[in-house]
């Protein structure tokens, strides 16, 4: 059997492996979130009817991989679209005819904004604006529409 001294020992090695392991997970998102902010970048806005849960500092992605970052969200009082302004990669070049969608990482997860490449010859330039958006799709919505489906038959079988 241990002596009490020999657990106390084991249960310390263990909580400070605990705390090293929080300390690095903490430094690598500090380090992810700071990969866009050098100035090394171009800002593009995009317009969107519904952003959802959309914030700032959200991911930016194009084929899976992160290039840029969400800068600043505000809402248009004329056209009653949330404008969302962000920053890209200079080291990554898009058509000026891209399509940003408002995207969730799995069912739940944090929403980003995802970018297609379109097929223009003229690359988005600073301060440019994205033209082809797609709003976020709320889950709430799906499920009403679901529902409202439903109880007025919609999805009933016509009779033969």
């Amino acid at each position: 059997m241990m002596s009490r001294k020999a657990i106390d020992v084991w249960v310390g090695f263990f909580v400070l492996i605990g705390i090293g392991a929080l300390m690095f997970l903490a430094l690598q998102v500090a380090s992810d979130s700071q990969a866009f902010t050098n100035g090394a970048g171009y800002k593009v806005q995009a317009r969107f009817e519904n952003i959802g849960g959309l914030k700032v500092r959200a991911p930016v992605r194009s084929a899976g991989v992160v290039v840029g970052r969400v800068d600043d969200i505000r809402y248009d009082n004329e056209t009653f679209e949330a404008v969302v302004t962000m920053t890209l990669d200079q080291r990554f070049k898009f058509p000026k005819d891209t399509a940003a969608k408002v995207l969730t990482s799995g069912l739940l997860g944090e929403q980003y904004v995802g970018l297609s490449p379109g097929g223009d010859l003229d690359d988005l330039q600073d301060g440019d604006t994205i033209k082809i958006t797609q709003s976020a799709i709320v889950l709430e919505n799906l499920i009403g529409q679901f529902l409202y489906s439903k109880a007025s038959g919609d999805d009933q079988a016509p009779a033969q």
